[in-house]
């Protein structure tokens, strides 16, 4: 099955109101006393309720990327599921990607934008291509690289106008991130789309270590 980069739209508006917190972080969203999931990734919170982010960021989209089939020996037969990776993003520098698997296409596709969205992660814009000293926001800031199995991705900076230089799923991602210009540079078995959107969102994920940060000091 290969309806690729399907938009899922939930059934039902989430209602603030009459949602019911189970974490500390939900209360607080719900109280008002956090009013931006800026707040959660400056506290080194973590979401464990995707309720957050529909609060705090209510006009995020989602992307089907993949719906495949899967299948598990059990002691009496086979039991199919349906594998669904989907991604989530508001195109201002927010940005995530989940997985899951149910025995109805729908089920997995709500399983999946859910896991996206308690994995969202903030990415840091800049301008980092040599090629370029227009000091926008445009592009990354430094190059970043991620790995998932056999899957090595590499994000470099590119210069304001290029696009994005990236396979159909990278490109996605990187436009749902707010991404402009970039270089993408990957190697592996890269048709395996779960694992190189991994690779991705972990290196946009490096941006915010500590190294990182002491690189985009230095740029300052």
């Amino acid at each position: 099955m290969r309806p690729q980069n399907r938009r899922y739209e939930s059934e039902s508006t989430f209602n603030i109101d009459s949602w019911q917190p189970r974490t500390d972080v939900g209360r607080r969203v719900k109280s008002k006393e956090i009013t931006s999931i800026e707040q959660i990734f400056h506290e080194g919170r973590h979401i464990q309720e995707t309720e957050i982010v529909d609060a705090l960021i209510p006009d995020i989209k989602n992307e089907v990327i993949e719906i495949s089939s899967v299948q598990r020996m059990t002691k009496n037969n086979r039991k199919a599921k349906y594998r669904v990776t989907a991604i989530v993003g508001d195109g201002r520098g927010h940005v995530g990607v989940g997985s899951g698997k149910e025995a109805e296409v729908k089920a997995a596709i709500e399983r999946a934008v859910k896991n996206a969205k308690a994995n969202v992660i903030p990415v840091i814009f800049g301008c980092g291509s040599w090629q370029c000293a227009c000091g926008t926001a445009h592009s990354l800031p430094v190059i970043v690289k991620g790995k998932c199995g056999s899957v090595d991705i590499t994000l470099k900076p590119a210069p304001r106008g290029l696009g994005i230089v990236a396979s159909e799923p990278v490109k996605k991602m990187l436009e749902l991130a707010g991404v402009k210009d970039l270089w993408s540079f990957s190697r592996g078995r890269t048709r395996t789309k779960y694992n190189t959107l991994i690779a991705v969102f972990k290196a946009l994920k490096s941006e915010n270590s500590m190294k990182n940060s002491s690189l985009l000091e230095a740029k300052r």
